[in-house]
């Protein structure tokens, strides 16, 4: 377990990254993959969508090209990962996205279970934010939708946006 002070900091971290990727972006806006994203454009930040079974993802009447995973983004060592997939997704995902120096990782809930979370925390020491620690404001585990505003606000304060 991880301190408050240590998730938000991660948190913070999160958004310091010049880029930030969305797995598990989608059109169907009954999805959270879509919610996410359209949060990130809302919030001024223009994600890059991945998302292997479609070549775009449309979001508020808008088209977003997307990547096929991690090591297709352009610049994955200053890239933040947001993960809205289903855990037996996420294994994976996270392993490439290791592999490719991605620099910090946003689990949203439900989309890990112990054994993912433990394996993350060790990957991304100080730059993971996920699971259930003390700091987050939902009953839901850390989540861009109830947290991220948080978040996001602290590492402008900080002067990193």
């Amino acid at each position: 377990m991880t301190s408050t002070s240590d998730m938000q900091s991660a948190a913070r971290l999160f958004f310091t990254s010049t880029n930030i990727a969305v797995a598990g972006a989608s059109s169907n806006s009954s999805k959270f993959g879509y919610r996410i994203f359209a949060w990130y454009l809302a919030h001024k930040l223009v994600p890059t969508p991945i998302n292997p079974s479609s070549p775009s993802v449309n979001i508020s009447g808008q088209d977003f090209a997307t990547v096929s995973s991690p090591a297709k983004l352009s610049d994955p060592k200053s890239t933040s990962l947001s993960v809205i997939t289903p855990p037996a997704v996420t294994k994976e995902l996270l392993k490439e996205a290791k592999d490719v120096g991605i620099r910090s990782v946003w689990l949203q809930p439900g989309t890990f279970d112990d054994s993912i979370l433990a394996w993350a925390r060790e990957a991304w020491p100080g730059a993971l934010v996920g699971g259930f620690d003390k700091g987050t404001r939902g009953g839901e585990g850390w989540c861009i939708l109830v947290d991220g505003e948080k978040a996001k606000k602290a590492a402008e304060n900080d002067g990193k946006l």
